[in-house]
């Protein structure tokens, strides 16, 4: 993924800086943080919980501005999700009223290593993430690494979190880590199952 990827927390669809490049500490050992791993299999009906849905996203963002002091913006979205090729590729779609921006996760199942590939676009210069993070989900958690460059140029380590709390309501979280090896959260969404004739045409996209 590029700098400006969902990896960096959605980056490319606000026009604050990303404290990836600002607010994380780090060091020199370039120490491989707690649990990174690009080798955690799934399977192909990780993401069925999402399909043919419709959310409402509560996103939570931990920033830096002009001061240098690390701020939280909260936002609501909506997300409306459709699967193809028979459940390996996923896509979604989430729109941001308050910002009038929006971005596309893209998800490959690889039936041959059993993981998932995930992808993001944003809309606001509509390129393909280079370096995804893969994985997939072990009962109702999925862990999902990559590798990735912060608003600096210097190299990080990704880390998502899914979980799946009950049938209506789930919760993401991004981590990155730098040289140090230490997982920094700068980024949580909670979702919230909606019914999808309210949020989402019936293309499966967001209303706007």
């Amino acid at each position: 993924m590029s700098q400006h990827s969902r990896k960096l927390a959605l980056a490319a669809l606000f026009p604050f800086a990303c404290i990836a490049a600002a607010a994380t500490p780090h060091g020199t050992q370039g120490d491989v943080p707690d649990g990174y791993s690009t080798t955690i299999t799934g399977g192909v009906h990780d993401f069925d919980y999402f399909m043919d849905s419709g959310w409402t996203t509560y996103q939570h963002r931990i920033k830096t501005e002009g001061d240098g002091k690390l701020h939280t913006d909260n936002l609501v979205g909506y997300l409306c999700a459709l699967p193809y090729l028979d459940g390996t590729a996923t896509v979604d779609e989430l729109y941001f009223p308050a910002k009038r921006t929006a971005g596309l996760t893209l998800r490959l199942f690889n039936p041959k290593t059993r993981q998932w590939s995930i992808y993001w676009v944003s809309s606001t210069d509509n390129v393909l993430d280079a370096n995804p993070v893969v994985g997939g989900f072990k009962g109702n958690r999925g862990l999902f690494y990559g590798t990735d460059t912060d608003t600096a140029g210097r190299t990080i380590k990704v880390r998502f979190i899914w979980t799946l709390i009950d049938h209506d309501h789930a919760r993401w979280e991004q981590a990155i880590a730098h040289d140090d090896g230490k997982w920094v959260t700068n980024w949580t969404a909670d979702f919230l199952r909606t019914d999808r004739d309210k949020i989402c045409t019936t293309g499966g996209r967001p209303r706007r």
